[in-house]
């Protein structure tokens, strides 16, 4: 398990490293729309943990700290809305489609009115 935990944390400090360059890209060629270097993680975290997940999860032979590296570790370094994106996904294929739509709904509405009243509590002790 240790060596399982080690290799989710160097693949996400390696995520953390390639979003904030990816960002800094992005935001040094179009500063006015400062959304778009997490808009950028988001979707090409969005194509690569569904091309990972295609391509590893379901191979037994190759070491589960390779796989969960790669995609718990690095992905979620990177993006935690691949993640989240799969999860949808997966319930929707699932049949799952009443809880894909809720689930959906509820963690945009609520990431963005966490971060509103985040806000407004950090406005309190400035």
């Amino acid at each position: 398990m240790i060596r399982v935990a080690l290799a989710v944390a160097l693949g996400g400090a390696a995520g953390s490293v390639l979003r904030f360059l990816t960002a800094s890209w992005v935001a040094a060629h179009w500063p006015r729309h400062f959304y778009l270097g997490t808009f950028t993680v988001n979707v090409i975290g969005c194509l690569l943990i569904g091309l990972l997940s295609g391509l590893l999860l379901l191979r037994s032979d190759l070491p589960l700290e390779l796989r969960s590296g790669l995609i718990i570790g690095v992905l979620g370094g990177f993006t935690t809305f691949s993640s989240f994106s799969l999860e949808v996904l997966k319930l929707f294929e699932g049949g799952r489609h009443n809880e894909a739509f809720a689930y959906l709904l509820c963690s945009v509405l609520g990431g963005v009115a966490a971060v509103w009243a985040g806000f407004g509590l950090a406005r309190l002790y400035q």
